[in-house]
């Protein structure tokens, strides 16, 4: 049975935060990306990737961190987004997200916003917590596969922006978050283009947001 209240704590966090072991090179380099988020560098700078660093890294402390970021966003919303206001998980009329996990769901269903990113979060946790894909012992290599894993985890991820700025903005402005979503849009937006970790017809259904907002 697929319960509500097991889904959304009190706090609105979709998720507990994942969060880096402290004294691990991943959490230096957490701290040093946060630090420049927080020190007004532009964004595009900020994605750089640092000199010396692993991009594998890079990539990791970012993925984790959207995850984390997009989590609370979407938490923020979630009471707005029902099986009856969103019966579909989209991004307006013209696309449409079925969820595929090759578990649960061998093919591609259609299913409400709100369960469609209960399965999303879901899977990408699963995902970071495998140590097979994510590795945190130092000196453990990341698999081969690791960048397509990745890219696959940002392109889902993507389609959180796309319903919640399509079907929520409103309540989004209503609670004054917008700036907020914004930004974190933009930081999002600049780190998959540095790094040509989404394919740019993934972008369309926000393509007008995309050039407004961070051109």
């Amino acid at each position: 049975d697929f319960c509500l209240g097991q889904v959304f704590s009190k706090d609105k966090t979709f998720r507990p935060r994942k969060r880096f072991e402290p004294g691990t090179q991943r959490f230096e380099l957490y701290k040093r990306a946060q630090a420049s988020l927080k020190s007004g560098l532009d964004l595009r700078k900020v994605v750089q990737l640092p000199e010396g660093e692993s991009i594998n890294d890079w990539i990791a402390v970012h993925v984790v961190d959207f995850f984390n970021r997009i989590n609370l966003i979407y938490g923020t919303v979630s009471e707005f987004c029902s099986e009856k206001t969103c019966p579909i998980m989209s991004g307006g009329p013209r696309y449409e997200y079925r969820w595929q996990d090759g578990d649960q769901y061998k093919k591609p269903t259609k299913l409400p916003a709100l369960i469609y990113m209960n399965l999303l979060m879901n899977w990408i946790e699963s995902l970071i917590n495998n140590e097979d894909i994510f590795p945190t012992r130092v000196g453990v290599p990341f698999p081969k596969n690791f960048q397509q894993v990745c890219k696959k985890i940002l392109s889902r991820l993507f389609r959180v922006f796309v319903h919640v700025y399509i079907h929520h903005f409103d309540i989004i402005c209503n609670m004054g978050a917008e700036a907020h979503i914004n930004t974190c849009y933009k930081h999002y937006y600049y780190f998959i283009s540095e790094f040509t970790l989404i394919d740019q017809s993934e972008l369309r259904p926000l393509k007008e947001m995309t050039e407004r907002i961070c051109h």
